[in-house]
């Protein structure tokens, strides 16, 4: 588990209480008020870039990051690549402009 980097200029931070789907980009669910992040001890950080698109999110447990999507957009905002971390091991998934998987997943080097 980790620590998530903080958000860049132009960047924002949303909380939810939890996500769901199986295909990428994950549905955030119920959204969360700064203030309500005390009391809770799991709880997503999602950061959204300039045009306001979902570009990483961790699942908080206990203070760290349990697991983590990365997001990348095509143009015309359709999802160009996921990469998904969970436990240390990430994999990446690329799809084209039509949103169709490009090849099999493929662990994430480094």
């Amino acid at each position: 588990m980790s620590t998530p980097p903080a958000p860049r200029p132009g960047e924002t931070v949303r909380h939810f209480v939890t996500y769901s789907g199986i295909r990428p980009p994950a549905r955030l669910v119920e959204p969360l008020e700064e203030g309500g992040l005390g009391h809770r001890n799991t709880f997503v950080r999602a950061v959204y870039d300039a045009e306001d698109r979902l570009i990483r999110f961790d699942k908080m447990v206990y203070g760290a990051s349990e697991l983590t999507h990365e997001y990348a957009w095509h143009p015309d905002g359709r999802l160009a690549s996921a990469r998904i971390e969970v436990d240390g091991e990430a994999t990446v998934l690329a799809f084209d402009a039509d949103g169709r998987p490009l090849a099999a997943a493929v662990p994430a080097e480094g």
